[in-house]
């Protein structure tokens, strides 16, 4: 726009130069011919003005072109502005979107988590009672046998040696009511 204008300004400069340098020569009549009407006036005059009809012409063609131009980048910069909202409401939407779903996901492996430590707790309790029943259960099977070799015990010692009475010697094994699990 900048080089169109200052060539414009230069080329006007340098017709105006030129007629008034010619100015006498300008200013001659001469016949001319309209087509049907011939008349006398002068050919330099009519031809400055031709050329100022036409460079007024140009002017306003260029100004309604350069105002159509400004219109045209207005209206497209707003589109352009309601496109860029619509497209950071449209990215807003999407990371709230993804930051529900992170937060249900969260919330479903927490509830998950304790579950399955509420199971754990239980499956770990369900193995300390079964470790104890067995362990109460080979407790008394321990004793119950230590209780049958200890009778077939003092029976043989009765049988080899009826003198000793093995009715007051002492057990180094527990009775079974006391046994601590």
């Amino acid at each position: 726009m900048r080089a169109r204008l200052i060539f414009i300004v230069v080329a006007i400069l340098l017709v105006a130069g030129f007629a008034a340098q010619n100015w006498s020569e300008f200013n001659h009549t001469t016949p001319l011919s309209f087509g049907l009407v011939v008349s006398e006036a002068p050919l330099g005059l009519i031809m400055l003005g031709l050329l100022a009809l036409t460079l007024a012409v140009f002017l306003v063609s260029s100004a309604t072109q350069e105002s159509r131009y400004l219109f045209e980048h207005r209206r497209h910069a707003k589109a352009l502005e309601a496109q860029r909202a619509l497209a950071d409401k449209a990215e807003a939407s999407r990371f709230t979107d993804l930051r529900q779903h992170l937060d249900t996901h969260l919330r479903e492996n927490r509830q998950r988590e304790a579950i399955a430590a509420t199971e754990f707790e239980k499956a770990m309790v369900q193995s300390q009672r079964e470790l104890r029943n067995q362990l109460e259960q080979m407790n008394q099977t321990l004793a119950a046998r230590l209780g049958e070799i200890e009778s077939h015990i003092d029976s043989r010692l009765e049988r080899f040696n009826p003198a000793v009475d093995v009715s007051h010697r002492p057990v180094d094994v527990p009775p079974r009511d006391r046994v601590k699990v």
